[in-house]
């Protein structure tokens, strides 16, 4: 009985604490005092209560924007929403701060957290990735303007590592054309593959990919187009062997050559 009333008294003075807490925040967000207001939201912040320093900041940012305070509260709100992990709202506020502020001793900081902050965004491979397309330019962008930081090397590794993810959707993506049967649009994708990414080390598997794209393409079309099609296979395979004469497809790719080169012998016989 005892222990159920001490947890019963206990519980009891938490709840009032929390009520007192809640009516306090709301008494703040009503106030007219702006002063009231700053104080409080960086009291919060630094108690790690993210949402209440972020709606009072909202708030004053108004009032004091441009300011000494408002440098401040314009830094704190843009970690407050990277905190509650709103990412998007963090990354557009980060990016105010740094171009309102662009002399702030924050400035770096806070162009490295808008990238950052799309970065967080990015989703997995096989997804939209509007995102990952912003977190790179944004980081670009930021290496640009600023080279030589303690952010330099971290930026360049997340710039690499969202490149290796459009690679790999990329790839994929025209993989499944190949898979589907969509010879010529597998073609393209292979083709465009290699130009988005001319370092790849997946290129050897997507010149191959290529050229059994366009010559299963050629064996199933119509007369009148077969003799282009047969050659543009021989020139991807002339392509593979000059890029990668020692590749492990050219035995296969051999073969799509000479019957390319057979097919277009008989194909200009009959005509």
């Amino acid at each position: 009985m005892r222990k159920t009333s001490v947890f019963g008294v206990f519980g009891v003075f938490l709840g009032l604490i929390l009520a007192t807490s809640c009516s306090e925040f709301r008494m703040l967000q009503k106030s007219t005092d702006w002063q009231g207001k700053y104080q409080a939201a960086l009291a919060y912040y630094e108690e790690g209560e993210y949402y209440k320093a972020s709606v009072l900041l909202d708030q004053v940012l108004p009032i004091i924007k441009g300011t000494v305070d408002g440098e401040k509260a314009s830094f704190y709100r843009a970690y407050a929403y990277y905190h509650q992990e709103q990412y998007i709202l963090s990354a557009s506020y980060f990016g105010e701060f740094a171009r309102v502020y662009s002399r702030s001793d924050w400035a770096v900081e806070s162009a490295y957290m808008e990238a950052y902050s799309l970065y967080l965004q990015s989703p997995d491979y096989n997804l939209d990735q509007t995102s990952t397309y912003k977190a790179i330019d944004a980081f670009q962008i930021f290496l640009n303007r600023n080279p030589y930081t303690d952010y330099t090397d971290k930026a360049n590794e997340m710039i690499n590592e969202m490149q290796q993810k459009l690679e790999k959707k990329a790839f994929e993506n025209a993989k499944q054309y190949h898979k589907l049967e969509r010879w010529e649009a597998a073609r393209v994708a292979f083709e465009t593959f290699e130009k988005d990414f001319p370092d790849s080390k997946l290129n050897e598997d997507v010149m191959f990919l290529a050229i059994d794209s366009e010559y299963s393409y050629a064996k199933q079309s119509i007369r009148a187009k077969q003799k282009e099609r047969f050659g543009k296979t021989i020139e991807l395979y002339q392509e593979l062997v000059d890029e990668y004469p020692n590749s492990k497809f050219i035995k296969q790719a051999e073969k799509y050559y000479i019957d390319s080169v057979e097919q277009i012998d008989k194909l200009s016989n009959r005509s």
